[in-house]
């Protein structure tokens, strides 16, 4: 009877060390993606609520881009649009007439 114990707790024990595993794994990814969707999603309510809303979004694709191929492609999307706007209003020559 005494040896079917071990048995026992290993099958017990088995889906908690296939997350155990997981985890230990994938801890940095877990991690990556936590923080970054958090930030994401804080900066999407700054967008109708007071704060730096686009600053937020801006900084966790930043963060996922460190894991992920696609938020790498919608941070160099939003670069490149924020480069344009840039280059956009410093070509605006001011009004110093001031005929408006």
């Amino acid at each position: 009877m005494s040896g079917a114990m071990p048995n026992v707790a290993r099958w017990v024990w088995y889906p908690f060390g296939v997350t155990v595993r997981f985890l230990m794994r994938n801890g940095k990814r877990i991690a990556v993606s936590i923080v970054g969707i958090a930030l994401v999603l804080v900066g999407l309510a700054m967008l109708v609520l007071p704060g730096p809303g686009i600053l937020l979004v801006i900084a966790g694709l930043a963060v996922l881009a460190s894991e992920y191929v696609w938020a790498q492609r919608m941070l160099n999307y939003a670069k490149r649009k924020g480069q344009e706007t840039k280059d956009r209003v410093l070509r605006r020559k001011p009004d110093v007439g001031g005929t408006g």
